[in-house]
């Protein structure tokens, strides 16, 4: 029996998650990446929950442990580097988690989990797309076109090929904050904790411990939308500067770090808010279809559960209209429970004023003392573990 084949655009996290399963259920897997090779740059992503069973039965969480970044925690600091809260790994649903790892890492391990079974095109990336009744033709920048029997969009919050499936319809939400990830020579000061600094002006500085000597660094900030993402990175770098020049504790060495940085990642914090994934014979998954923002800490996991049900849906059904609806009607609920942000985010994580800061920071002082967390560890029962399930994964043949 001939096997259906599957295009999939986008080979960082839920592209070779997809590809990983849609493999070992029998379909033929050709990923199409726009970069040259595999990106390994980035900055530090968990794979928590759902998505750590997922790993589990993809005989990776070993291979993911290893490449852990060593985090132990996060600790609030304020100007003179003095600690205001902390909350150790594991110690709390907040912060550092059991699987931290580097995004570049986590592709690595999924694209070495699939490179053999699945063919990858880099430094390609899809120009057209023709869904008919019974296949779909693809148009590529520098290749001779094809044909599949589906395509899925896998390519981040600014897919490209969800832009050719589906126009205008999904909408990409802005929440009110600008970040830059980038890499920074590591001092020795710095330790295997996280650090959060809060300046005045609703910014934020963040450090991080990564495994590869050198050390993660972030901006972020509250502004109206303004368009920073479109940008050259000569004109974001300025705008960085300009924005943290004067907001103290190392502000200074990560800006210095800034002007010959090449990995910068500079972007508008937003959620991906489409009515539907799916459309004839063509999908999309992980945050091409519902980026829930790194504010909720879900976004690879997302990606990794998205990626595991539209596979085992495609597997489970002959027709691909009936697996779209069973993956549509699994999932949504899931990606609407975790987009569903906290009432004041992100705004009470950037207090604007000198006072709101110390407010802030003494409110995560008392919910990290050891008083606190002894309450509520009496509260900490079967009840509360169960609770976590959000989603109830099926078992796929």
């Amino acid at each position: 029996m001939k096997k259906r084949t599957v295009l999939v655009s986008g080979a960082s996290i839920a592209g070779p998650t997809l590809a990983f399963w849609l493999h070992r259920f029998g379909f033929d897997v050709t990923i199409v990446e726009r970069a040259d090779e595999l990106r390994l740059g980035g900055q530090n992503i968990d794979v928590r929950d759902e998505a750590q069973k997922i790993v589990q039965m993809m005989g990776l969480e070993s291979k993911i442990r290893a490449a852990n970044t060593g985090e132990l925690g996060v600790r609030f600091v304020d100007a003179n580097h003095h600690i205001k809260a902390e909350f150790p790994k594991g110690n709390s649903g907040f912060g550092t988690t059991e699987l931290e790892i580097l995004r570049g890492d986590l592709a690595k391990i999924l694209y070495d989990a699939t490179k053999e079974n699945v063919s990858y095109i880099f430094g390609d990336y899809i120009t057209a797309i023709e869904d008919a009744e019974n296949e779909v033709t693809v148009t590529f920048k520098n290749t001779s076109p094809r044909s599949f029997d589906l395509v899925i969009a896998a390519d981040g919050i600014r897919s490209t090929t969800r832009k050719l499936m589906f126009g205008d319809e999904p909408v990409v939400k802005y929440i009110g904050v600008y970040c830059s990830y980038l890499t920074i020579p590591r001092i020795e000061s710095d330790n295997a904790w996280a650090y959060w600094y809060n300046a005045p002006g609703s910014r934020v500085l963040n450090i991080r411990p990564d495994n590869e000597g050198t050390t993660r660094a972030s901006f972020s900030f509250l502004s109206p939308e303004k368009g920073y993402e479109k940008l050259d990175i000569t004109e974001q770098k300025e705008i960085l500067k300009q924005t943290f020049t004067d907001a103290g504790w190392q502000s200074v060495r990560i800006l210095d770090a800034l002007v010959a940085s090449k990995d910068v990642y500079f972007d508008s914090i937003s959620q991906v808010k489409a009515p539907r994934w799916t459309k004839g014979r063509c999908a999309m998954v992980g945050d091409a279809a519902y980026c829930p923002t790194p504010m909720t800490g879900m976004g690879a996991s997302l990606s990794i559960v998205g990626a595991y049900v539209l596979a085992g849906e495609l597997s489970k059904y002959k027709n691909h209209h009936e697996a779209f609806e069973a993956y549509e009607k699994l999932l949504r609920p899931y990606v609407q429970d975790i987009q569903n942000l906290p009432p004041g985010v992100p705004w009470m994580a950037h207090p604007k004023t000198k006072m709101g800061i110390a407010i802030f920071n003494t409110v995560l002082g008392i919910a990290s003392s050891k008083i606190v967390k002894k309450i509520s560890k009496l509260f900490s029962g079967k009840e509360k573990k169960e609770s976590k399930e959000r989603i109830h994964l099926p078992k796929y043949d």
